[in-house]
């Protein structure tokens, strides 16, 4: 498990208010993770809205365009490989749920810090599992032993899926997830409960992604791609955090230019 460190508030004048420096440390998730858990929305009604218009229209231009790629796709997987064309996951979305981390019970006589951590660790509410619609890249016996993240050089992959998974290709048909409503273009990426529960036993603050739709692609997907192993998901954590507290249109026109970039240079894929 990756080391984190502290860090401190810089140093500025009197009557300046202070500002942190936000590096991916534990320090710094756990001061997001107190921004975001305090807060009752993370999107303003209306650059929600605005959100979730541009999904439905992006989403549904994406599958018109892109239905010759997916066709030859399909092709091509059936031709390598018996087993189906899509592959369904159950992932876990939004959680709609909003609880008070700062609340203090009556007569619990903990100092405050103390009771944040203990908050942190008890108010985890799951969010709402859905199916994640992909192409399929693997063997369909590719989990017979259990949940296992891919990795480069995977031998579960098929070579259609190899190729699919550089271009991103088969996470074409999470635009259907978009439409329906699971998720959105840009969010963090959804996970599986599993690991969910599994980072979330070191770091309590993991679940708090589900603050806002997983996404197809994302800050932290842009800045470090694919997460191959359990820690690399929990040092993504910042990069999620750091998108829900500071959600605004900018910023997401700025990952969708950095997506183009990601997806044209192959960086990240696995």
């Amino acid at each position: 498990m990756v080391v984190f460190t502290r860090t401190i508030l810089n140093a500025v004048p009197a009557g300046v208010s202070p500002q942190r420096d936000l590096d991916p440390l534990k320090s710094d998730i756990e001061y997001l993770g107190d921004i975001i858990g305090g807060a009752r929305s993370h999107l303003p009604s209306m650059q929600h809205r605005i959100k979730r218009i541009f999904d439905i229209v992006c989403a549904s231009i994406a599958l018109l365009l892109l239905s010759p790629v997916i066709l030859a796709a399909a092709v091509l997987i059936k031709i390598e490989s018996n087993g189906p064309v899509f592959f369904m996951q159950e992932r876990i979305g939004i959680n709609r749920r909003r609880g008070d981390r700062r609340g203090n019970p009556a007569g619990d006589g903990l100092p405050s810090c103390e009771r944040r951590r203990s908050d942190r660790r008890k108010e985890i509410n799951a969010g709402k599992p859905f199916s994640i619609y992909k192409l399929r890249t693997m063997r369909t016996d590719a989990e017979k032993e259990g949940p296992a993240l891919s990795c480069k050089g995977d031998p579960r992959i098929t070579r259609v899926g190899s190729f699919m998974r550089r271009a991103r290709i088969d996470e074409i048909p999470q635009f259907i997830n978009v439409i329906r409503g699971d998720m959105s273009i840009i969010g963090p990426r959804p996970e599986r409960s599993f690991y969910i529960n599994m980072v979330r036993q070191d770091i309590p603050e993991f679940p708090l992604r589900l603050r806002v739709k997983p996404g197809i692609t994302g800050l932290a997907q842009v800045e470090n791609g694919y997460a191959n192993t359990v820690d690399e998901m929990a040092d993504k954590l910042f990069y999620d955090l750091k998108y829900i507290s500071e959600f605004s249109l900018l910023q997401e026109l700025k990952i969708l230019f950095k997506t183009v970039f990601v997806v044209v240079s192959g960086k990240g894929a696995c």
